[in-house]
């Protein structure tokens, strides 16, 4: 394994002044009304750390959160933050009040660089947060600021100069990202500016980034992962704000953009998008869409694919993994798959029972090791790795023979039925290459004699025949919702194993996800298991339309 890479000294605030010495006039930062080249954003970031420095926030214990808003500013104060010597906590701008507390009084965050409406939300929790000293909206400068509050550009102005300061410990923290929570409580990840650019270094190869490449960011946050990899390459940034997947396509054509990165959610719309059948924009120039976070839907990728004769990329990591470590590359990429290691790192296989290495083939969780590793959790010590460095990823996986890997489903999502396992994420997959489904999620209903049996909640596309979508407990009242309901069963139930076929199914409003599309899977499940406890919890009871899956076969 390659432990050392280029740059391995780098601190994360070297890419950038790195970038503006070796293209100082090349477009950094693009969008519809400005553009920041690498030596304005340079210039721009010490501005940051000038202020910063001037405020007493020079000292790796200084955590500044920040925004990850899709917007200039991200860009500059999260580099400026890292520069002055301070910690920079990353803040999702999309979440709850309670997911800001959360996250600002854990990381005990002192200044706090927002838009205007999470400095909004700030304000009605600001009594619970006695480390926070400062809110400082970031974004437009035309934006209400809530009371106490300050625009960034005022808090530069007279700002001194950055002199400069010593170089930080590559082991050193520059980051605290926090988990989505999907799987519990949200944790603080620690990243060292080891990691952070060893997986800019790891992404920009993995994407084949060079001083060339225009990439397009159609995302409703700034992912640090873009950011850092286009600026080790020296790529230009274009950040597309409008939310419109089309729109997007266009913003692309006229950058010349080379690489368009996408969230499955917007992906799923767009490969959905009537417009899109008509035609793309001519001159569209792509050589990539990139996508991550979660599953792509392979009917999407392949309708993309199809439509915009390029090629559909998936990428597989986590937070703690800064975050890639898995990625199909443009000229080489086998479809439902996440691709092979990048570069530095390695990947295994283990027994799910027994944690015993695993050959080509077979299914067991997912172990990683590399210099993107985090250096840990807030609060919780060092990182949680076997003796030999390996760290458990939580995920259930295959790998061929060349190590492309096949994600299965979360340790925590798999179930067991007559010790077979069930990946929800793969019935759900067969389940929305049918054209009557426009959303759908797979849990398991607890069963005393196999342990578990396949529900699955679906959402029926608009036009079906079945009338106005109402709540699942009045699921069986909805005119011909249990004809279409069985059809889509059956037809999933050909292509299922016999321990995945689905047993039950339910007509849901929607599938409940978080703010960047993921299933909340757990809600999901802890709700079915109170109603398979209630007393007379059986799925007739319950608005469930069961379905046989062998002839003759009849449950409940």
């Amino acid at each position: 394994m390659v432990r050392e890479f280029p740059h391995s000294g780098l601190p994360v605030d070297g890419l950038l002044r790195r970038a503006a010495q070796r293209h100082p006039q090349g477009a950094a930062v693009r969008t519809a009304t400005r553009t920041l080249r690498f030596a304005e954003l340079d210039a721009y970031a010490d501005r940051i750390a000038g202020w910063l420095g001037a405020t007493g926030h020079t000292r790796p214990a200084a955590r500044v959160g920040v925004a990850n808003i899709l917007h200039p500013d991200f860009a500059a104060a999260y580099h400026g933050v890292i520069r002055a010597g301070a910690t920079a906590v990353l803040i999702n701008p999309l979440t709850t009040p309670q997911g800001l507390r959360h996250v600002l009084a854990t990381a005990q965050v002192e200044i706090a660089l927002v838009p205007s409406a999470t400095a909004f939300q700030i304000n009605t929790i600001r009594r619970e947060l006695p480390s926070l000293r400062a809110v400082v909206v970031t974004g437009a400068p035309d934006s209400a600021l809530p009371e106490g509050a300050v625009p960034l550009r005022a808090a530069l102005d007279g700002a001194p100069p950055w002199p400069g300061g010593p170089a930080p410990d590559p082991d050193g923290v520059a980051c605290v990202q926090f988990t989505t929570g999907t799987t519990g409580t949200p944790k603080g990840v620690l990243l060292s500016h080891r990691n952070l650019v060893a997986n800019a270094w790891q992404t920009a190869l993995a994407h084949g980034l060079s001083a060339d490449s225009i990439t397009l960011n159609h995302l409703p946050l700034y992912h640090v992962m873009h950011l850092n990899s286009a600026l080790y390459a020296g790529a230009c940034q274009v950040l597309c704000q409008d939310p419109d997947p089309v729109a997007s396509l266009t913003a692309a054509t006229r950058a010349r953009a080379t690489h368009y990165y996408g969230l499955p959610a917007r992906l799923h719309a767009l490969a959905a998008d009537e417009r899109l059948a008509r035609g793309v924009p001519p001159g569209l120039r792509l050589s990539a869409v990139l996508s991550g976070g979660t599953a792509l839907r392979p009917q999407a990728a392949r309708t993309l694919e199809q439509r915009l004769g390029v090629p559909v990329i998936q990428g597989y990591g986590m937070a703690e993994l800064s975050p890639l470590t898995h990625c199909q590359r443009p000229a080489h990429y086998r479809s439902g798959t996440v691709g092979t290691v990048v570069a530095g790192t390695e990947c295994r296989l283990v027994d799910l029972t027994t944690g015993r290495p695993l050959g080509p083939g077979s299914t067991g969780e997912i172990q990683v090791r590399g210099p993107q590793l985090m250096a840990g959790y807030l609060g919780e010590g060092p990182t949680p790795t076997d003796a030999d460095g390996w760290f458990a990823t939580g995920d259930v996986g295959c790998a061929d023979h060349e190590g492309n890997l096949r994600l299965v489903d979360r340790l925590t999502d798999v179930f067991t039925y007559d010790n077979e396992i069930v990946s929800p994420s793969h019935v759900e997959q067969i389940l929305a290459d049918d054209p009557r489904v426009a959303d759908c999620v797979v849990a398991d209903w607890p069963d005393p004699q196999h342990g578990a049996l396949v529900w699955a909640g679906i959402v029926l596309r608009s036009g079906t025949g079945t009338g106005p979508q109402h709540t699942p407990a009045g699921a069986a009242r909805i005119p011909g919702a249990t004809g279409v309901l069985d059809a889509i069963a059956g037809r999933a139930n050909e292509r299922l194993g016999p321990f995945e076929r689905i047993r039950f199914t339910e007509a849901l409003d929607r599938v409940p996800r978080t703010r960047i599309g993921k299933t909340e899977r757990q809600a999901v499940r802890q709700e079915l298991k109170a109603r398979a406890a209630q007393p007379c919890g059986t799925p007739d009871s319950t608005g469930l339309r069961p379905h046989p899956t062998t002839p003759g076969e009849r449950r409940w």
